[in-house]
């Protein structure tokens, strides 16, 4: 979600008035907190929302996805590094660390930094020292960590995938954003906040919000959250075509025979006629690609996304999109011991 798009805290709901009187109450300490939530319900603005309300708010506030490097760029992107660490380190630079020093820095889906990466950060939280990739000499910072997820927890401290030990470093609060199907009432606040934003963005005329239109988007699950509400706003507005954006949010083929979506309508009674028929055709197969690929690499998402050349990010949305996730317990009950891990 873009920085300059802060829908995840407008609304009015019970859960969203108690997020925001947390944020509130953890914002003027120094405590780590980890943010909780599914992908794209925005817990980068709510660090953002912290690191706003704090002591730290002139001081530089710096995101970090530890999900979209390799543990080799990752760790350099963190604690930088000198000229000739390593094969195409040219000159000296300083990391995410340094450059967050007396701010705020985010962890963003912590749970897939690599283990070892994980036991060095566990010193910085400790010291809030580190030293660069080929120096000896020792950095001092005072940065505020944050750091936001959407694994489940107990499951990857049970697998060993996020240390326990950093994780009770990190959770001195725990902030949930509550998902867009659990907040449903704030959908219109939402279409129109950011129907206003966009206009303004793209120069263009804001676009109604039909009572159709409306129920389409009440009617629908939002798998992807906010970034999906924004995406699905930007094309509307794009477009200008209010038939086809009721049309997109209709209930579509889930991977496994089904229809998802939550309006309680049955596959035979969608109709929509060969558009919708095209466009079940292939979720289909586009969830069925995705099926065999993670079958292929024992459900190693990272190995699936490289051999469908997708991003990592793309294919964990997808995964919810088709309700593969579902198909895959599904499947791991099925083949007893032999299952694979959910990695």
């Amino acid at each position: 979600m873009r920085h300059d798009t802060p829908t995840a805290l407008i609304g009015q709901s019970a859960a969203l008035r108690e997020l925001k009187e947390e944020i509130e109450r953890v914002a003027h300490s120094d405590a780590k907190v980890l943010i909780t939530g599914d992908s794209g319900t925005g817990k980068e603005l709510v660090a953002r929302a912290i690191h706003q309300q704090s002591a730290r708010s002139e001081r530089p506030f710096i995101p970090v996805n530890c999900a979209g490097l390799t543990e080799t760029l990752l760790e350099s992107e963190l604690f930088g590094y000198l000229k000739g660490s390593f094969t195409g380190a040219y000159r000296d630079r300083p990391g995410k660390l340094e450059a967050a020093d007396q701010g705020t820095i985010l962890l963003d889906e912590i749970g897939e930094m690599p283990p070892l990466l994980q036991a060095k950060l566990l010193h910085v939280l400790q010291d809030q020292q580190f030293s660069r990739l080929g120096s000896r000499s020792v950095i001092k910072v005072d940065v505020r960590i944050l750091a936001a997820t959407n694994i489940n927890i107990p499951e990857a401290l049970a697998n060993k995938r996020l240390r326990e030990d950093l994780y009770y470093r990190l959770n001195a609060f725990t902030l949930h954003l509550p998902p867009l199907r659990d907040r449903k009432e704030e959908i219109p606040i939402l279409l129109k906040h950011s129907m206003s934003r966009m206009a303004e963005r793209y120069a263009r005329s804001p676009l109604p919000l039909s009572p159709a239109l409306l129920q389409a988007c009440h009617d629908h699950s939002w798998p992807g959250n906010l970034r999906e509400l924004n995406n699905f706003l930007k094309r509307y507005l794009i477009l200008g075509d209010e038939n086809l954006a009721v049309s997109e949010l209709q209930p579509k083929n889930d991977g496994t025979g089904g229809v998802r979506g939550d309006s309680g309508s049955k596959g035979g009674e969608s109709g929509g006629g060969l558009k919708s028929l095209a466009r079940t055709a292939k979720d289909g197969a586009e969830a069925e690609a995705i099926t065999h690929a993670l079958e292929q690499t024992n459900w190693n998402r990272k190995q699936a996304a490289a051999l469908l050349q997708i991003s990592y990010k793309a294919l964990l949305y997808k995964i919810r999109q088709y309700g593969i996730a579902e198909a895959k317990s599904h499947h791991k009950l099925s083949a007893g011991a032999g299952g694979g891990s959910w990695s």
